[in-house]
């Protein structure tokens, strides 16, 4: 079984000015991520723009992004692992889209808690139960700001005995349940990824003794990001207090008006495929490009 460990990109979605996805802008992302070293990358989560993708577009990224790989994997030696979004507030369209992803070549899922239906904690359970049959590894995904309901730590203790699951991507912002999920979790299943959602959270969570971020910077820094995570994990904490109080103003500015608005606007600026987004998100506001600007010069990337 998989295990996770390290900075892992929440991929964005490059878009031409017409709306349609820049496929070769997104191949040039790829190959810029794994020349990084990055340590995985992460399709078709809530920083693509998912939700407003068909699934012909998402195949075709599914396939660049595991040609690419390949191609890496080829003449590094080195295999990035590839953890693909699946989630969904239907469970049948949720194992549906597993099933894809396995067939795919990826190496993982990221499964999100169900949004808008607001399942019991039972339901949550039983929806992760049905998806960790399809035999992919499963890192589940807990952020209540965008699905309306928090795994509880007990709950999240009774999936992590299912089969095939792998860790948590917490992105619930609050550092004491991170702590919880470590003490009461982790302890139980040693291999169990527990994974920051924030990157502003994502040292604290490092010296509980974390295992890495699934991150939304690193679209714009991986070098940076990975060097922070990866000195935290070696326990060298003041060259990663270091990095994280360097990174700090855009970690904030990342999300100052929206995901992927905010991260986009600035990769933008440094000439990054990224282009715009689409509806109902809109480009970011006057006020939001000021902030985003100052944090790119306060970072001196």
């Amino acid at each position: 079984m998989i295990k996770l460990k390290g900075t892992y990109t929440a991929m964005i979605t490059p878009m031409k000015k017409n709306g349609a996805v820049d496929f070769e802008g997104f191949r040039k992302h790829v190959k810029n991520q794994l020349k990084a070293g990055i340590d995985g990358l992460v399709p078709l989560c809530t920083t693509s723009e998912t939700p407003t993708l068909d699934e012909d577009e998402e195949d075709k990224m599914l396939s660049i992004i595991m040609e690419e790989r390949a191609a890496y994997k080829k003449s590094s030696g080195k295999n990035v692992p590839i953890i693909v979004g699946t989630g969904s507030n239907n469970t049948r369209d949720a194992v549906r889209y597993t099933q894809r992803a396995k067939e795919a070549g990826a190496d993982a899922a990221l499964v999100v808690t169900p949004y808008y239906n607001k399942p019991s904690q039972e339901g949550i359970y039983r929806h992760f139960a049905a998806v960790s049959k399809v035999g992919l590894p499963i890192l589940v995904y807990n952020i209540q700001g965008r699905t309306g309901t928090n795994i509880a730590t007990d709950t999240l203790a009774r999936i992590a005995d299912l089969p095939n699951i792998i860790g948590v991507k917490e992105a619930s912002g609050n550092i004491n349940q991170m702590a919880d999920v470590l003490a009461k979790v982790k302890a139980k299943h040693p291999n169990f990824a527990v994974l920051s959602g924030d990157d502003g959270l994502t040292l604290p969570l490092l010296a509980l003794g974390g295992d890495g971020v699934v991150s939304v910077v690193s679209n714009l820094a991986p070098k940076e990001v990975k060097a922070m995570v990866d000195a935290g994990l070696k326990g060298k904490f003041d060259e990663a207090r270091k990095a994280h109080f360097r990174l700090l103003p855009i970690f904030k500015a990342a999300f100052v008006d929206g995901n992927p608005t905010s991260i986009k606007y600035a990769m933008n600026l440094k000439g990054l495929p990224a282009g715009g987004v689409r509806a109902p998100l809109v480009e970011v506001n006057a006020n939001a490009k000021k902030v985003i600007k100052a944090a790119l010069t306060a970072c001196k990337l």
